[in-house]
């Protein structure tokens, strides 16, 4: 049998496949059409210090090779979280992961303290490229001094293992990638959506409520291949990527490309059993080629 294990810092993942936040809710949305314990973790939808009610629709849209969203972490807060959610994933044999958002330092750094105190839920991931919405999120993640600021804050009250969600619409993704490794992340998952709009010619008039929104599936995935390439280069720390991946082939290519594990988000709308025919294809992947452990595979660029 080859290894299918990964580990980032003392968190140890049975396989390097998670499922993207904001694509399966809780986890439990999809529970009915996979088991879940087959997933490395489930990263889960954003939550937030307060209810969020979203922005207005419509906030979704098609497009020819992937799908603009912008919904606005929508979210019932953390309470709900802590009394409803959270009792029904505590048992169950993945990692899962909350994905934390706020629109202050002081936001970021609360929430992380209330799910600091949840003995099951072993990482977060700091979400500071969220693009749909008006303060906070992707604001914090456009700049080395303010990444810096809020992951050195969130640092300062997390002992647990710090993954922190890069933002694509910058720069220069790696210079964000050094400064938060810099203030103490233990790894970092990249690319969220990058900004887009879709316009109605008929109305004359943008599809999304907010005009704009955050675009992913088949369509980023070169771009997010190179930018998981850039930032393997430019740090120590384990590297998450995602970004258009919809199959076991997709997936072995950003493991290669650098990445120790893969988040499947957009796919997930079209058939929920994705993430775990990618795990499966992982594994035949390894079998074929007589490779013993999937982290082998990872920054294995032949240039």
């Amino acid at each position: 049998m080859v290894d299918l294990s990964v580990r980032i810092k003392d968190l140890l993942f049975k396989n390097p496949v998670l499922t993207a936040s904001g694509t399966c809710g809780f986890g439990e949305e999809i529970a009915d059409f996979i088991d879940l314990t087959r997933l490395g973790g489930v990263v889960m939808k954003g939550t937030t210090l307060n209810p969020r009610q979203g922005n207005d629709y419509p906030r979704m849209a098609e497009t020819p090779s992937g799908m603009l969203n912008a919904v606005g972490l929508q979210n019932k807060g953390v309470d709900n979280f802590i009394q409803n959610i959270y009792p029904n994933i505590r048992d169950i044999d993945s990692n899962f992961i909350v994905n934390v958002n706020g629109s202050t330092i002081e936001e970021y750094v609360e929430l992380t303290e209330r799910i600091n105190e949840l003995d099951k839920i072993p990482a977060i991931e700091l979400n500071i490229s969220c693009p749909n919405v008006k303060e906070g999120g992707m604001a914090f993640g456009v700049s080395c001094p303010s990444a810096e600021a809020v992951v050195r804050a969130v640092r300062s009250v997390y002992d647990k293992p710090l993954i922190v969600k890069l933002s694509p619409n910058v720069t220069d993704i790696s210079e964000i990638a050094k400064a938060v490794e810099g203030q103490g992340a233990d790894s970092v998952s990249l690319v969220n959506t990058f900004l887009g709009m879709v316009v109605d010619a008929n109305s004359r008039m943008p599809v999304l409520s907010t005009i704009t929104g955050g675009l992913s599936g088949p369509a980023i995935k070169p771009i997010a291949l190179r930018m998981v390439w850039q930032v393997y280069n430019a740090v120590k720390i384990p590297v998450i990527g995602m970004g258009g991946i919809m199959n076991a082939t997709d997936a072995i290519e950003f493991l290669i490309a650098g990445a120790s594990a893969v988040q499947v988000g957009t796919a997930i709308f079209i058939d929920p059993t994705i993430p775990v025919q990618i795990v499966d294809g992982i594994q035949n992947y390894l079998e074929i080629n007589n490779i013993q452990s999937v982290s082998e595979l990872t920054g294995s660029l032949q240039i």
